[in-house]
């Protein structure tokens, strides 16, 4: 990146941004968006309404039939401008996201970085399209399969890592010739969606490609799901929410693909051979980054019952010290959780964990949004906290007898997303990994890891579908089996 004045920052109104144009929404409702540290009004605009996403839906059909026919080549300099862009607003982009989401400086630069470099991966993939020529069973017969985009994306992404999240479906899906409607989440309709209608606006691609609205989910969100245009519906967020947007995008009118990425309850596994140390820093980090607010978060963390005592005094050691406080300062660790929704719901967990027995080995009081880190020890395979996604700072220790039963522990779970394994012996990390049940494992190594090139996604109630590299590039294409025949068919009748 060259050494050069930092670009005007973009002056964000509350428009909704269709087929190329800001236009106010024409709902009745308005977003109240403010800073969940300090609550300065970031934004006050009015919603979207049925009429306007239909509006973007056709902004996004009409604008994809040219889209598609695009040769490879005259979209890959667009992605590689939206790239540049995106690093020379490095700093405008990590203030929206530590004003807006909650998010530490620490987490905010991460989640830039990762936009940065999935939109990188992305500017070679037009070019890394790839059909097939099968062996005809017919003498004579030409059989290929090609891969055509779907048509229109509907992307519909969380508050938590707003900006990566968004991308992560949107930048791949018009990389590969379709165009797309997104709806942020409310909390975060800039940084999941009115930052990033700048930003491909500023890139120049053309109008209708990406539409941005903005919407109150019970009056905009099943018609989001089950309108007759999108082809797939990429959904991020809750499983209950899924559950809705799977059922809909299935089973109306209008039969469309899904990509799920939902809920997970990250077992972090500490093995009897482990360095205790590392892996109670990773344990630590792998929590409370982003105050636990991530779908990939260490959620419960199981110990050989031979290290459990040394674990938690590390583990209690470094959570003493994080800091808790406000967002932009570069050694805050934990920053406020992004709503009183979500702290009402934590709370509530950390009542109802000491109403059963559970004892805190750390804690401290909410003030505003701020919660401090909680640790609980010796917690149970049936207590909430261990079968339940807390996503927020609570961290609880389990203990288990032996490996057999680690792994027992690891897989009691309706969520199959991320999980961790600590052991010195590689050979038996990756046995134990193969036995989890879940999308992704990381040996020796935090359960938050995502990156442009592998790929993302859970099992079981965690969702359907991966993101990112070649698998990103099968689930936002489909195949076409083509045939030729130069004649003389031999009917049977």
């Amino acid at each position: 990146m060259s050494h050069q004045q930092a670009p005007t920052a973009f002056s964000i109104q509350g428009h909704q941004y269709i087929s190329g144009k800001w236009r106010p929404g024409q709902s009745s409702r308005r977003l109240d968006n403010r800073n969940p540290y300090n609550n300065d009004l970031l934004l006050d605009m009015p919603l979207a309404s049925v009429r306007d996403l239909d509006d973007a839906y056709l902004a996004a059909q009409t604008a994809q039939v040219e889209w598609a026919a695009q040769h490879a080549r005259q979209r890959v300099p667009l992605l590689e401008n939206l790239a540049c862009i995106i690093e020379e607003r490095r700093e405008e982009i990590i203030g929206w996201l530590i004003r807006e989401s909650g998010s530490t400086r620490i987490k905010a630069t991460i989640e830039w970085q990762s936009t940065l470099n999935l939109v990188r991966e992305c500017a070679v993939m037009p070019m890394q399209v790839e059909g097939r020529i099968l062996t005809s069973y017919k003498p004579g017969e030409q059989s290929f399969v090609f891969r055509d985009p779907l048509g229109v994306v509907g992307v519909i992404s969380p508050w938590n890592f707003p900006l990566y999240l968004s991308m992560r479906s949107v930048v791949p899906a018009l990389a590969v010739g379709n165009t797309v409607v997104l709806k942020p989440a409310s909390d975060t309709a800039v940084t999941g969606g009115l930052l990033i209608a700048y930003l491909f606006e500023a890139a120049g691609f053309p109008a209708g490609t990406l539409n941005v609205v903005v919407g109150a989910g019970s009056e905009i969100g099943d018609a989001f799901v089950e309108h007759p245009v999108p082809s797939l519906i990429s959904f991020t967020g809750s499983t209950d929410v899924g559950r809705n947007v799977g059922r809909i995008a299935t089973g109306g009118k209008h039969i469309k693909r899904v990509a799920l990425e939902l809920g997970g309850n990250a077992p972090l596994v500490v093995l009897n051979d482990a360095d205790v140390e590392v892996a109670a820093h990773a344990a630590v980090v792998g929590r409370f980054l982003h105050q636990g607010q991530i779908c990939m978060s260490v959620n419960r963390v199981i110990v050989a019952s031979s290290l459990y005592p040394a674990f938690v005094d590390l583990v209690v050691e470094r959570v003493r010290k994080l800091k808790t406080g406000n967002p932009d300062e570069s050694d805050t660790v934990i920053g406020p959780v992004v709503n009183h929704s979500q702290l009402s719901g934590l709370l509530r967990k950390i009542d109802e964990a000491q109403s059963a027995g559970l004892k805190p080995l750390c804690s401290g009081p909410a003030e505003g949004l701020l919660l401090p880190a909680h640790v609980f020890g010796n917690v149970k395979v049936n207590d909430a906290l261990a079968r339940e996604e807390t996503f927020g700072p609570l961290l609880p220790l389990m203990v288990a007898d032996n490996e057999a039963h680690a792994l027992q522990l690891a897989n009691a779970s309706e969520y199959g997303l991320s999980s961790a394994v600590f052991t010195k012996d590689m050979a038996r990390g990756l046995s134990f990994a193969r036995g989890i049940v879940a999308g992704m494992t990381h040996i020796n190594d935090i359960t938050v890891d995502d990156q442009p090139n592998a790929p993302f996604g859970g099992e079981k109630n965690s969702g359907l579908g991966r993101f990112n590299g070649h698998y990103a590039l099968e689930e936002f294409t489909r195949a076409h089996w083509i045939t030729w025949q130069p004649g003389g068919h031999n009917y049977p009748f």
